[in-house]
């Protein structure tokens, strides 16, 4: 990562603070906390410490020449940033270095930073719904939500800002709406949603069109054998037109599919789970058994976060603080 390229697409940042009482750039700071979070910080104090460590690095660079800023000064400039740019600068740059393949994976899912609340309002935590390509590992762009049951809303807004071109988009059952459906497509990306009982008619309808396929077995199996656990998928794959009554509002649709888990733990019942998916792409068995597993890289994602940034005890909330540091 060249300093030069950063600035080229967070120079547009405004900086909210008087220019008559500005001692530190907005840039220094800003690049100088994504070093510091990339290497670990984990809140403001952190972010100095690691600035002060490596000053020596930061002025050749012709960074931070002088002095450094006070955990509490790098703590009201970060927050004083105004969201919708920083996300609008962090896409641009994310598309700048990601290369996007057609028919690639992008999944979306939400997660609660759980350290964000206000300390007077412990019901406030901020819900960040995040777009990840799973092939590359790489969060292409984030929006916040003020509570979990808003990603219905939440979700539109943030593929409206990203090139979703010849990607298929997944996303879990509560996102399994006709305006989702349709905002992607509109914007030339395909969409594998999960179907559960949030979508009654059209998962009855799914069931039916599956029930003569649970006795055979499947084109694509995958068997797995790990810690004391066997695990078997089978993936079946038709086309929407097997689907009884009338689904034309649901955009594009012409793939439904089902996927057979079996699970068998040592000391444990035997599980037998079906999942059901409907999609705006043609897919195969093999496509669509992916894809499925693909989505779940977002999980791995959070975990990074959580396990190994720590994200959760992140105790930074005033302000758009918790926001722009996640």
């Amino acid at each position: 990562m060249h300093i030069d390229h950063f600035k080229e697409h967070f120079h547009t940042v405004t900086d909210q603070r008087q220019s008559a009482k500005t001692t530190y750039c907005l840039f220094e700071v800003l690049f100088g906390s994504l070093c510091s979070v990339i290497a670990g910080a984990k809140g403001w104090f952190d972010i100095r410490e690691y600035i002060l460590g490596h000053h020596d690095w930061f002025k050749r660079n012709g960074l931070f020449l002088n002095e450094i800023p006070a955990d509490d000064t790098i703590a009201r400039i970060i927050s004083t940033i105004e969201p919708k740019q920083f996300q609008e600068c962090f896409i641009n740059w994310m598309s700048s270095i990601h290369t996007l393949t057609k028919g690639q994976v992008i999944a979306i899912d939400g997660k609660t930073l759980r350290g964000s609340y206000n300390r007077e309002d412990r019901a406030s935590t901020i819900h960040m719904i995040s777009a990840y390509a799973s092939s590359n590992k790489l969060v292409l762009g984030q929006l916040k939500t003020e509570q979990k049951s808003n990603e219905i809303t939440a979700i539109p807004e943030l593929i409206k800002m990203l090139d979703i071109k010849g990607a298929l988009i997944t996303i879990d059952a509560m996102a399994c709406q006709t305006k989702i459906a349709k905002v992607i497509t509109d914007k030339g990306g395909d969409y594998l949603l999960a179907v559960k009982s949030n979508q009654g008619k059209l998962r009855k309808a799914i069931e039916k069109a599956f029930s003569k396929e649970r006795a055979n077995m499947a084109d694509t199996v995958v068997f797995e054998e790990s810690h004391g656990r066997i695990e078997s998928r089978q993936c079946y794959v038709l086309g929407s037109n097997k689907l009884e009554g009338d689904l034309s509002r649901w955009a594009s649709l012409k793939s439904i599919v089902m996927i057979e888990n079996f699970r068998f733990e040592k000391g444990k019942k035997l599980d037998l789970e079906y999942r059901y998916y409907i999609s705006s792409k043609e897919l195969s068995a093999e496509q669509a058994a992916n894809a499925v597993r693909e989505h779940w890289g977002i999980e791995s994602m959070h975990w990074v976060l959580d396990v190994s940034m720590n994200e959760d005890a992140c105790q930074i909330y005033k302000g758009h603080g918790a926001e722009n540091v996640a």
